[in-house]
């Protein structure tokens, strides 16, 4: 991994990986947490961060942002609550935005943030799909559309693609993630969740890769939760039947390299080498 450190203006100049938390699902599968990254293929959105300007001996904050909830199901489906934002000093991560739900309201909308959530659709026939979320231009992409008819619903975006579309017999797959070797290894982030099919003979629409949750098919299998610390969108539910809700989003990460150990920290991140990894949230000084 290139380090671009070393002391500028009295500081360090910081690597760095700002995954936020994942949308949860409604119907339709939730978006992935925006992604910031200065070392990777792309970086969330497909633009790479310029690294941090760090001051020596200033404390700086790191907040992992939490998955989103799925949404829950009654005589509708709610849309799934967006994740939480992640950040690092002045760099903020948004969170993904929650799957649209089955209802007449605006609920049936997919909800914006770092990627967005796929949409779901309208409570009454011809049940239209909603709208979808869109994602932050620089941290992850739009979601996808619902089949009209209340079957196929659409994925979530992920932080390096469009949620896939959702066609008869099929949820939309979920939006993929990026990759990144600041942590040492190749590892993926920001998946989307995967769309569902209301539909006992319909197919899922998998996880984006980076943590995205597959969807759900109606009376056979629920959605799967995004995987923590990867910032991934929770699969989609079924509307039918009603105890099927969908499945919250992957909690977020926060990785930084600034080519030396910091003189302390908070949060207990781990470190290897000179990389921090903080799962939760905490500070650090160099």
């Amino acid at each position: 991994m290139q380090i671009l450190g070393g002391v500028s203006s009295g500081g360090l100049v910081a690597q760095y990986l700002i995954v936020a938390g994942g949308g949860g699902g409604g119907v339709a599968g939730g978006g992935a947490g925006g992604v910031r990254c200065t070392v990777g293929a792309t970086g969330g959105g497909g633009a790479l961060e310029s690294a941090l300007a760090i001051t020596l001996g200033v404390t700086l904050t790191v907040t992992v942002g939490a998955g989103g909830a799925g949404g829950t199901t009654g005589a509708t489906m709610a849309r799934g609550t967006n994740g939480a934002d992640s950040v690092f000093g002045s760099i903020t991560s948004l969170g993904g935005g929650g799957g649209g739900g089955n209802d007449d309201s605006a609920n049936k909308d997919g909800g914006g943030g770092g990627s967005g959530g796929g949409a779901g659709v309208a409570a009454t026939a011809p049940q239209a799909s909603g709208a979808v979320g869109t994602g932050n231009a620089t941290q992850g992409f739009a979601g996808s559309l619902s089949v009209t008819g209340g079957l196929y619903f659409g994925a979530g975006g992920g932080a390096n693609a469009v949620g896939g579309a959702a066609s008869v017999g099929n949820g939309g797959n979920g939006g993929d993630g990026i990759s990144t070797n600041i942590s040492g290894s190749s590892v993926s982030y920001g998946g989307g969740g995967g769309g569902t099919s209301n539909s006992a003979a319909g197919n899922y629409g998998t996880g984006g890769t980076g943590g995205g949750g597959r969807g759900g098919i109606a009376t056979v299998i629920v959605g799967v939760a995004g995987t923590a610390n990867t910032g991934g969108g929770g699969g989609g539910g079924a509307a039918n039947p009603a105890n099927f809700n969908g499945a919250a989003g992957g909690s977020g990460v926060v990785i930084i390299d600034a080519g030396v150990v910091a003189t302390s920290t908070t949060g207990t991140p781990s470190l290897s080498g000179t990389i921090y990894t903080f799962t939760g949230s905490g500070t650090i000084t160099f």
